[in-house]
């Protein structure tokens, strides 16, 4: 079984950062994409960046020059790192990751729990 965990949410105010962490652990051969998407309440789940395996990283409109997503492949984490904060980054944000469990013919998409980043004065 594959387990995305994730760390680093929490409440910053306006132009603050905070960078979020995420870690797949269980029996995992390797992971091609990993990425972060938010929620916010009473909206869909929306993508916010993701980057391959290679290192290739693409983001939300929303969120270009301020957030930056990177990737320890050998930790098997991914990170997002959020400057210039806003409210309406307000979210519970979600890690995405696209993996080989050990033995398997397939990649699978997992999911971590989510952590809610809170951006307000």
């Amino acid at each position: 079984q594959v387990q995305l965990v994730e760390s680093g949410g929490g409440l910053v105010q306006p132009g603050g950062s905070l960078r979020l962490s995420c870690a797949a652990s269980g029996s995992i051969f390797s992971i091609n994409a990993m990425g972060w998407y938010r929620q916010a309440p009473g909206k869909e789940r929306g993508l916010v960046a993701t980057i391959t395996s290679g290192g290739s990283t693409y983001y939300a409109d929303s969120v270009k020059g301020r957030f930056t997503i990177s990737r320890d492949n050998p930790k098997n984490t991914v990170y997002l790192q959020m400057n210039s904060l806003r409210p309406e980054d307000t979210a519970v944000y979600y890690c995405n990751a696209y993996v080989l469990p050990r033995f398997s013919v397939r990649d699978y998409e997992y999911w971590g729990q989510g952590t809610q980043v809170t951006v307000s004065s």
